[in-house]
């Protein structure tokens, strides 16, 4: 099973990368943000160099459960582990468009936002929510940021309180039709004539890691690349042991792991015991 330690340590093997050089197959990437995805597929199945296509589909099928799509989170599922939503930036400290989906410090199988096929993809519950957020710069990864959701997003209830209450009050409007949606509200034939309908959508953003995380790490400019890995302590701990010694020993003064307090996402006065992961070239 893959994990962010063997991720992070395949990353600072394979960092340098032209996005839209990634291949998919046998056909290079049509965008950067095609190639990001592609990219973070291979590090978390360790198949950057695989170039026989029946081994690496082989080695993917052993890795993920689920793959997703733009419009339907998450784009990856690590079986019987993380779910991982990939943003790509072309600013360093531009906030992340999540769209439709409000931010998940967790990913639950009932939630409506997904898909039949992610829900049924293995028997589970609730994913830890893994974000990789890369800043491409002509067409050159130079930053990355695995962190987890539950750093940064609060629980689900805080988003829902918003969405709900929006939802419910669309509803008050009198003489108009309205439909089931996973969106806000869908209102039908809202003129007399009955031909023009109104979807209300969600567009939710939050703040680049750059931001929200300056008081424990600050981008450097003069790096060619960096990659900062953000988790909970205690995610931290339960990660497989050989993993965390090869990290802990790993021979590269450009690596640095830390023992951290961040702010608790739900109640900023609380403090919660944390590891950052760093690679600086």
């Amino acid at each position: 099973m893959s994990n962010i330690i063997k991720a992070f340590i395949n990353i600072v093997n394979h960092y340098q990368v032209n996005i839209t050089n990634v291949t998919q197959g046998n056909n290079r990437a049509n965008n950067m943000g095609e190639g990001l995805e592609t990219y973070i597929k291979d590090i978390f199945a360790n198949t950057t160099n695989e170039t026989n296509e029946q081994v690496k589909l082989e080695k993917l099928s052993k890795i993920y459960s689920y793959q997703g799509n733009k419009n339907n989170p998450p784009d990856l599922m690590i079986r019987n582990s993380d779910a991982i939503e990939i943003k790509k930036l072309e600013s360093k400290n531009s906030a992340i468009a999540l769209n439709s989906s409000y931010p998940k410090a967790k990913l639950y199988a009932n939630s409506p936002m997904i898909t039949k096929a992610c829900r049924e993809c293995e028997e589970w519950t609730i994913k830890d929510m893994l974000y990789a957020i890369g800043y491409v710069d002509n067409s050159i990864l130079k930053s990355l940021w695995l962190v987890y959701g539950d750093c940064f997003c609060a629980d689900k209830e805080t988003y829902e309180r918003i969405k709900n209450t929006i939802s419910d009050g669309i509803t008050t409007i009198e003489d108009v039709e309205f439909t089931q949606t996973k969106e806000l509200g869908k209102v039908k034939k809202v003129d007399p004539l009955g031909i023009t309908d109104l979807r209300i959508r969600g567009m939710w953003h939050i703040d680049n890691p750059n931001k929200v995380f300056n008081y424990i790490y600050s981008f450097d400019d003069t790096k060619i690349f960096q990659l900062a890995c953000l988790m909970k302590k205690e995610k931290y701990e339960s990660l497989p042991t050989e993993d965390k010694k090869a990290i802990e020993n790993i021979n590269n003064n450009n690596i640095e792991v830390q023992d951290i307090i961040i702010k608790n996402p739900n109640n900023p006065v609380q403090l919660i015991d944390a590891k950052l992961l760093t690679f600086k070239v």
